[in-house]
Order: C-alpha cells, then sequence, then structure tokens
C-alpha cells in the first residue's frame, strides 16, 4: 500500500524525533542522520515507502555490542506474528533493546508475549503521536535547571509561603554515562 502525503510528512517528522531521542541516550548518530529534510526522507526510502523499511539500528558510542532497534510495523493493530518476527531478529542479532512505534496499539495476545520476553528484551512502546515533536526541544517546555542547596531552600520557602504546608521539588538525575 502506498503512502499518502500526510502519512509520509507524519513518518518523516516521526523518523527525526527517533534520532534526536537516539542522540540524546548516546546510541551513536552521525550528524547528517540528524533534521534530514522531508525530500530527503522521501529519496531515502523511495515513493512507495512502507514502515518496515524505516527499521533502525544504532550501536551505543562507548559500548559497540550494545544496540538497539527502533521499529516501525506495518500494521496497525500489533499482533504476536509480528512480535515474533522481530524478537527473532533481535535473537539472531543479539540485540536486546528495541523501541516499537505504534499506528494504534497491541493485540492482547501480543502484549502477554511482551510481558514474557521482558525478562529478555527490553521493549519500549511509543504511539506515533507521541513522537511527532521532540519534547526536549519544544519551545514552550520549561526549563529544568540544577539549584545549589541555597537557592533550594530559598525555592521552598517561597513556595511554602504561598501554599502554607511543605512542598517538595523533584530530584534531576545525572546519568552516570554521560
Amino acid at each position: 500500500m502506498t503512502l499518502g502525503e500526510e502519512e509520509i510528512t507524519t513518518l518523516w517528522r516521526i523518523r527525526n524525533t527517533v534520532y534526536q531521542m537516539l542522540r540524546d541516550r548516546g546510541y551513536l548518530i552521525d550528524e547528517s542522520e540528524l533534521h534530514i529534510s522531508k525530500d530527503q526522507f522521501i529519496s531515502m526510502n523511495g515513493p512507495n515507502m512502507r514502515r518496515e523499511d524505516l527499521t533502525i539500528q544504532k550501536s551505543k558510542k562507548n559500548d559497540l555490542p550494545d544496540k538497539i532497534y527502533v521499529f516501525f510495523p506495518e500494521e496497525a493493530k500489533i499482533g504476536v506474528k509480528t512480535m515474533k518476527t522481530y524478537i527473532n531478529r533481535m535473537k539472531t542479532e543479539n540485540v536486546f533493546r528495541a523501541i516499537l512505534v505504534l499506528q494504534q496499539n497491541f493485540t492482547p495476545f501480543a502484549r502477554i508475549l511482551i510481558a514474557d520476553m521482558s525478562s529478555e528484551f527490553q521493549f519500549e512502546v511509543f504511539q506515533e503521536a507521541e513522537l511527532l515533536v521532540n519534547i526536549k526541544e519544544h519551545v514552550l517546555g520549561s526549563t529544568h535547571e540544577v539549584l545549589n542547596d541555597e537557592e533550594k531552600n530559598t525555592l521552598l520557602e517561597k513556595r511554602e509561603r504561598n501554599t502554607g504546608r511543605e512542598i517538595l521539588i523533584p530530584n534531576v538525575r545525572q546519568d552516570v554515562n554521560e
């Protein structure tokens, strides 16, 4: 089935977000792979592209054997057959992580299969709509910054005065690998 113009635009935007996400997570992404134009995307994948053709496999920068797959299933609702195909491919290539970019969701049996395989494989699931925009680059997103102890105490006192009760603020985790 040939994809329409709107679907191609959607997949192009998702693909760019996925590459940015992989780069941010420490996978080996070449600068030329980031922010490709829609025309480049179409010429790379052809006018009759299929979602399956967009599959990505990348290695960690500091640990090349540590790889991840990104799958774009054709089916709107993913079944056991598709999941078994992905799992077999991952086993063959010794890849234990995958991101699934879904149009809709899983069948109940596919969901059970993923749960059963969770000790061996790590699957992250995103709906296509969740990846249309990279939330880390969204202009309306608030910036998060690490506060020193004095700034933290000032903020907590100010918030407690305004609300009349003790307020907790989230801790920002620093990734050990960065």
